[in-house]
C-alpha cells in the first residue's frame, strides 16, 4: 500500500469517531513498521475528550515495531499541552522515522507547530496527501478553528414541486423512513440541532437522536444541543434547549464560543430563507419525495424574498445524489 492508501484508511478510522470526539477533531492514524513488518498495520483514532488522541493510540498498538516505522495521520500531530500531552513527543518517543500528513490544523495552538517539531527532531514529514479527502472529511473543525463559526448544514425535504406542507401546514410525512433515519444521523453528526420557535410551535419537534445500536452511527453519539431562535413555549418537547435572538452572525459566533463544530439547520421556512439569504449556509442536504402538491398554495422550502432575476439566481455545487428507499438526497455545496 502506498501513502494514499494509508491515509484513506485513517480516514476510515476518523469516520467510525465522528459523533463522539467533539469540540476535539475526529482524526484517524496508522503505523506502518519497516521492513517486513510492514505487512502488519496498526491503528488508531482519537478518543471522546480526554482520552488519547490517535496517534498515541496507534503508537500504543504498535509498541516497539514503531521504531523507525512511518505514521500515517489525517490531521497535523498536536505539539501542546491540552487535556493530553503533545503527540509529537510520543512520536519523537517512540522512535518514527517518517510522518505522513493529510492537513495542517489551523488551531491557534497547533498551525504548523507540530509539523516543525517533527522536523526539528530530524523525523521525514510528508504534507498534503489526500488533502482534498481529508479537509472534506475535517471541514467543520477546519472551519470553526479557521473562524470561531460552526459549519452550517440546512436540511429541507420536500416534494417534487418544491413543497414542504399542505396549505392547512399538515406535513407529516413527506419523505419516508429511510430519509427521516438519514436525518437522524445528520443530527448524531453534528453539535448541536437550529429551528424556529415558529416551528416549534407548529410541529413541537424533539430534535433528539433516534437510531438503533445496529446503525453504526447509532452507538456513543451524544445527543446534540437544541437550540431555538425566540422563545420557545414553556412545555415544548424541545427543552432543554438554548434560546437565542439577535444577528444570525451573532448567533453563530455565540455557538462557535459553545464549542459547537457543525450546526444543523432544520427550519422552518423563514429561518431556511435567512440563513441561505445571507450565505452563511456551507452545505444543503435536501430530502425529495416522489410526491407532488400540485398547485402555488402549499408551503415552498423558503419563505421570503428570492432572486428577482435569473442573473441574481444562487448557484450551488452538486455532490452528489443518493436514492433513499423512495426519495432522493440531494447534497449541495455552497
Amino acid at each position: 500500500m502506498d501513502d494514499a492508501e494509508h491515509m484513506r484508511r485513517a480516514m476510515a478510522l476518523a469516520a467510525t469517531v465522528r459523533t463522539r470526539t467533539a469540540p476535539n477533531p475526529w482524526v484517524g492514524c496508522v503505523v506502518v513498521p519497516s521492513g517486513d513488518a510492514a505487512r502488519v498495520v496498526f491503528e488508531g483514532a482519537t478518543a471522546p475528550p480526554g482520552g488519547p488522541h490517535a496517534e498515541v493510540a496507534a503508537l500504543a498498538a504498535a509498541g516497539s515495531t514503531a521504531q523507525g516505522a512511518t505514521l500515517v495521520v489525517t490531521l497535523e500531530p498536536c505539539a501542546h499541552h491540552g487535556r493530553t500531552p503533545p503527540c509529537t513527543d510520543a512520536i519523537i518517543e517512540a522512535g518514527v522515522a517518517r510522518v505522513v500528513i493529510g492537513t495542517e490544523d489551523p488551531d491557534e495552538h497547533v498551525a504548523g507547530r507540530g509539523i516543525a517539531a517533527l522536523r526539528a527532531a530530524g523525523i521525514e514529514v510528508t504534507v498534503g496527501v489526500a488533502a482534498d479527502e481529508v479537509t472534506e472529511q475535517l471541514a467543520p473543525y477546519l472551519k470553526h478553528r479557521r473562524t470561531g463559526r460552526p459549519w452550517v448544514v440546512l436540511k429541507m425535504a420536500a416534494s417534487l414541486d418544491g413543497r414542504t406542507a399542505a396549505p392547512d401546514g399538515t406535513s407529516r410525512w413527506v419523505t419516508g423512513e429511510a430519509a427521516r433515519r438519514d436525518v437522524h444521523r445528520l443530527r448524531a453528526r453534528s453539535d448541536a440541532v437550529l429551528v424556529g420557535a415558529g416551528t416549534v410551535r407548529a410541529d413541537d419537534p424533539q430534535l433528539t437522536v433516534r437510531l438503533d445500536d445496529e446503525d453504526p452511527t447509532g452507538p456513543g453519539q451524544a445527543e446534540p444541543m437544541r437550540v431555538v431562535l425566540g422563545t420557545a413555549p414553556a412545555g415544548a418537547r424541545v427543552h432543554p434547549a438554548l434560546e437565542l435572538s439577535g444577528a444570525l452572525e451573532d448567533v453563530l459566533g455565540e455557538l462557535g464560543r459553545r464549542g459547537v463544530l457543525q450546526l444543523l439547520v432544520e427550519g422552518g421556512a423563514t429561518v431556511a430563507h435567512d440563513f441561505h439569504a445571507a450565505g452563511l449556509v456551507d452545505r444543503y442536504v435536501v430530502y425529495l419525495a416522489p410526491v407532488f402538491f400540485g398547485g402555488d398554495d402549499a408551503r415552498p422550502l423558503f419563505a421570503g424574498h428570492g432572486a428577482g432575476t435569473i442573473a441574481d439566481v444562487w448557484k450551488g455545487r452538486l455532490l452528489s445524489v443518493e436514492r433513499l428507499g423512495e426519495d432522493l438526497r440531494v447534497e449541495v455545496a455552497a
